[in-house]
């Protein structure tokens, strides 16, 4: 198991990660791969609210996405480390608060821009073994799509395999945006890709800097108590629910087996 290295998987690095270089290189060539496009095929990109505050450490981090302009369209990129089992909802709403506020006043329909967004996930959200998956607006019979303005991308982390694939650059991205050792990193360089090389420097920079490896301990350790927390707060209530089903049952004349029958059909519900 090799050195530990700051994750890029981890909000606060993640944008961080990305918006180091003054070129904004790396960005380009992330996005040049998970939206399938040639290299150097951007011809403009710039992001907005690029700032980290110190207080963004401590909370949920819906303000730390990336938007991006990139050509003629709006790209919002967003890394999601925990599931909290509204994501698909929360990223419809993301995409469309994205696409309508590109809308200023006295502009026609005509004006809105393709919005496009990237969403990372490091869990599982979909029941498929495809780690990639791509959303449109389409008639459900026909497939006809409605409009080429909205796109929707999710990657999931945990299904992405360690196989170092040079070719793949798409996968190689998240790969890197995965890794967690010096070791993964050093697989990554050795695929001999120089897009993926120089992000490798980066991140093996930032894992050198004290300050930024204060806001990653910083913003794990927060996780961790906020997760701690949670699954406190969820026993606590599966317990409460017990106690309340239990009196009720007796109040009512229940049998003991009854209740005991009772609490497994609410365990099995659990």
């Amino acid at each position: 198991m090799g050195r530990n290295v700051v994750k890029a998987k981890l909000d606060v690095i993640f944008k961080r990660f990305f918006t180091r270089d003054k070129d904004l290189k790396n960005l380009s060539s992330f996005l040049e791969a998970v939206l399938d496009m040639p290299q150097n095929s951007i011809t403009k990109i710039q992001v907005l609210d690029t700032k980290l505050l110190p207080a963004q450490i401590d909370g949920k981090q819906g303000d730390l996405d990336l938007k991006v302009y990139m050509n003629d369209s709006v790209v919002n990129v967003e890394i999601q480390i925990e599931d909290e089992r509204n994501y698909r909802d929360r990223s419809v709403y993301y995409w469309s608060k994205t696409y309508s506020d590109e809308l200023k006043k006295g502009q026609d329909y005509n004006d809105l821009k393709s919005t496009i967004c990237i969403n990372i996930m490091n869990f599982k959200m979909f029941d498929c073994e495809e780690a990639y998956s791509t959303f449109k607006l389409l008639e459900t019979g026909r497939h006809e799509v409605l409009t080429d303005k909205c796109t929707i991308l999710f990657f999931e982390l945990k299904k992405i395999n360690d196989k170092i694939e040079p070719d793949n650059r798409k996968k190689l991205w998240l790969q890197l945006i995965n890794a967690e050792t010096e070791e993964e990193l050093d697989m990554l360089n050795e695929a001999g890709v120089p897009e993926i090389q120089k992000a490798v420097v980066t991140l093996r920079e930032m894992s050198e800097d004290e300050e930024i490896q204060e806001m990653a301990r910083l913003r794990e350790k927060w996780i961790m108590d906020h997760n701690s927390a949670m699954r406190n707060a969820e026993k606590k209530g599966r317990k409460e629910e017990r106690e309340e089903l239990i009196a009720a049952m007796r109040k009512a004349g229940a049998s003991e087996s009854m209740i005991q029958s009772a609490l497994e059909i609410m365990q099995k519900k659990q």
